[in-house]
């Protein structure tokens, strides 16, 4: 006989019930469940496992580390020097102008077409509702202020963006985001999507030579693709200063290509 058994040893009397089990009432726990991120847009871009036509830049020390750094350093000083000052005194400028928001935030696509917030200085009118399929800026586009049209000449209306390259979703250079719209219109085209193998910048080798504002035509964009996929394996820190350097002249001297 098993010695546990005799301590305790099971008995016949009816005050005692041999069979134990233990039950339990079923509950309906209504757990709060974590809701799905927000997607940035509904429009889902595919992308490539590998590259196909785009030369991706040499594994270098500045493409490694240098180019993020120079992004943080840059960007951490024009926010805390420039826009600090800036961003209340174009705010007020723009709110008494026209109501509406002061920024200006659209889905544009990262590195890898992960989609991101672009922010900018508002230089349109604000519409509530957005009806109708996409539409680029046109030259002398009627729903661009007066204040935008500045803006937009010296790309001011871009400075927000140091924001964006803060937060890792944009770099000082690189070939321009665009909205995630127009890229659908573009996208079965593997030179134009492999331009997003890098991040995209608030400035780019084919902004500074012309290549900017609406794309009407197809030939339009290749030139503006071609930009892009010179710039992508070429980029370095000495480039990237020349970009900057350009931009900068732009601004002060007012971009013709700017509308």
């Amino acid at each position: 006989m098993n010695p546990v058994s005799t301590l305790f040893p099971r008995t016949n009397s009816k005050l005692v019930n041999n069979n134990l089990s233990i039950g339990y009432s079923s509950v309906d726990l209504d757990l709060p469940t974590s809701p799905e991120p927000k997607r940035v847009t509904p429009i889902f871009l595919q992308w490539p496992a590998k590259p196909e036509v785009v030369t991706l830049p040499k594994e270098t020390i500045y493409t490694r580390f240098g180019k993020r750094f120079i992004d943080l350093l840059v960007a951490t000083v024009v926010l805390i020097l420039i826009l600090s000052w800036l961003v209340p005194i174009i705010g007020f400028l723009i709110l008494l102008e026209s109501n509406g928001p002061v920024f200006f935030k659209q889905a544009r696509s990262g590195r890898k077409a992960k989609a991101f917030y672009c922010l900018k200085f508002r230089t349109m009118v604000h519409i509530t509702e957005h009806k109708g399929p996409f539409r680029q800026t046109a030259r002398h586009d009627e729903r661009v202020t007066k204040l935008g049209r500045f803006l937009r000449r010296t790309n001011l209306d871009e400075m927000p963006q140091f924001i964006n390259v803060l937060l890792g979703e944009m770099s000082l250079v690189g070939p321009r985001p665009h909205a995630v719209p127009h890229d659908l219109l573009h996208w079965d085209s593997a030179a134009y999507r492999e331009r997003y193998w890098v991040k995209p910048g608030i400035t780019g080798l084919a902004q500074i030579r012309g290549a900017r504002g609406a794309t009407d035509s197809s030939q339009w964009m290749e030139h503006r693709v071609k930009y892009d996929h010179i710039y992508i394996p070429n980029q370095s820190f000495l480039l990237d200063i020349k970009i900057c350097l350009r931009t900068l002249k732009l601004m002060f001297k007012g971009d013709v290509h700017a509308w």
